[in-house]
């Protein structure tokens, strides 16, 4: 599978669990699928992106920093949303938390869990280029497919706690910021990564 048909792939998968997150997150009040609905929406964004930048890089007189550039976007983007969960989740924790419905949470962040993995097996094996060395666009997307898998089954593992203590709805907001942070930390750092390549001659 070429490395534009598995970027298309985690596209779809994207784009099939937006409506659902978003949708089960306002209707079981949690900010944790919420986040994840919003995250998706600007990972599909992003592949869209990237998809570009690998068109351009492949045409005549391509811009030789075209997929670089399409991964510092990708990963600017990641941090600023994951800043904007942070705020979110300081703020839910700090006035209070409604209920949250932990049923509903469990079992769409699950299976968002196990779709965001099956995307980044899919990218796993195209983390190169055509010439064997590190595609860092290809790298931006697999690490945000990784983290969306990670976070979704941390919030299904609190989706569980919620729904068998039948309370504790501060886990909700908690979980996003701690997903948040550790997202946010890595994307950070992929874009140092990042600048340092496009600086290098």
């Amino acid at each position: 599978m070429s490395r534009t048909q598995r970027l298309t792939v985690v596209l779809v998968l994207n784009l099939s669990l937006v409506a659902a997150l978003v949708v089960v997150g306002l209707a079981a009040h949690s900010l944790a699928v919420f986040a994840a609905g919003a995250d998706y929406l600007a990972d599909a964004a992003a592949i869209t992106v990237s998809l570009r930048a690998i068109w351009l890089a492949a045409r005549p007189r391509a811009h030789p920093n075209a997929t670089n550039i399409a991964a510092l976007v990708n990963a600017g983007w990641l941090l600023t949303l994951n800043t904007e969960i942070v705020i979110a989740a300081i703020q839910h924790l700090a006035t209070g938390t409604h209920r949250v419905e932990g049923l509903p949470v469990l079992i769409v962040s699950a299976i968002a869990a196990v779709v965001m993995l099956a995307g980044a097996l899919v990218l796993g094996g195209d983390a190169g280029d055509d010439d064997g060395e590190e595609d860092l666009n290809v790298k931006a997307v697999l690490l945000d497919t990784a983290a969306d898998a990670a976070a979704a089954a941390g919030v299904a593992v609190s989706g569980a706690i919620i729904l068998g203590a039948g309370g504790l709805y501060w886990l909700d907001p908690a979980t996003a910021l701690v997903i948040a942070v550790a997202v946010g930390y890595h994307a950070f750092t992929l874009i140092r990564k990042i600048i340092a390549a496009l600086r290098s001659p």
